[in-house]
């Protein structure tokens, strides 16, 4: 990854659409900029975090609007993807870019299904820190995947 792919991925994590910006994307980028405050706003995501942050646990569940952040992981990894793939432009150097991406998605998506009711080591973790804590193997397992298919491939 290069730099300039690396900068806009950090960007795409600090807020979703701000890769797309510094890709001259300008449209895509301020449609993923509103969605992303459509989806925190409606699902009530900062309110959340603060709680988890400062140790409520069921406070955060109850806060939290399931139906509306189910659509975080996918809009957020999306964003991220879509940044560094333009970034990248048509090289194709990076095949199967988007798998890693994917898998953070899916994974994501679990723990924040799961997140009222999986405990590690007796604690609750919780709709912020549970998700989070699958990104690791959802990015892990996109990547075995990517480097299995890359090497059949050739």
């Amino acid at each position: 990854m290069n730099k300039g792919m690396f900068e806009k991925l950090l960007w795409s994590i600090a807020l979703p659409g701000f890769g797309q910006l510094l890709n001259q994307k300008y449209v895509k980028g301020i449609l993923l900029i509103s969605l992303e405050f459509l989806v925190n706003i409606q699902s009530n995501f900062n309110k959340a975090i603060i709680s988890s942050f400062l140790g409520n646990i069921d406070t955060s569940i109850e806060q939290i609007d399931f139906q509306w952040l189910m659509f975080y992981p996918c809009l957020y990894f999306f964003s991220m993807w879509d940044a560094v793939k333009d970034a990248n432009g048509k090289n194709e150097a990076t095949p199967f870019l988007f798998l890693p991406f994917v898998f953070a998605a899916y994974f994501v998506t679990l723990g924040l299904i799961y997140s009222t009711k999986v405990k590690l080591f007796g604690i609750l973790l919780g709709p912020i820190f549970l998700p989070m804590l699958f990104v690791i193997p959802g990015i892990l397992i996109g990547l075995i995947i990517k480097k299995f298919i890359t090497r059949f491939i050739k």
